[in-house]
């Protein structure tokens, strides 16, 4: 079986599970991601990972890295297992929930005030795609 080639953000599209990428793939990709985000509004962001504080993790690494406001969790499940958080940036509202059967890595939703333009979902990306490299 051939390796997976990750050249663009179209690459990653209907991925169950975020690809392993190098440090050059991770440069590139981030570059284009940064440009597709410069149309949006504000952004959710759907992060699927082996627990709830890891999915919280990453998201404050998402966090810092475009400089967004902190959000707050509104709802974290009380016991250990794979999950979904959803962060809404719009309303600032954390939703985390146990779901067994997904992958792992990070969707973004490009979303618009303009409820004509749609909202454009990128990823997924790997849990550690967004930590800021020293």
């Amino acid at each position: 079986m051939s390796e997976l080639v990750i050249k663009s953000l179209k690459d990653l599209d209907g991925l169950r599970s975020a690809p392993d990428l190098d440090a050059t793939q991770s440069k590139h990709l981030l570059d284009q991601l940064c440009v597709s985000m410069g149309d949006a509004d504000w952004f959710t962001v759907g992060i699927m990972a082996p627990s709830s504080s890891l999915a919280i993790f990453v998201l404050r690494e998402m966090e810092s890295r475009f400089n967004w406001s902190a959000m707050n969790v509104v709802d974290k499940p009380a016991g250990e297992g794979p999950v979904f958080l959803k962060a809404n940036q719009k309303t600032g509202d954390i939703h985390v929930r146990i779901e067994h059967g997904l992958g792992e890595g990070v969707l973004l939703s490009c979303q618009h005030n303009n409820e004509e333009k749609e909202a454009d979902t990128l990823g997924p990306f790997p849990l550690d795609f967004f930590k800021i490299k020293d």
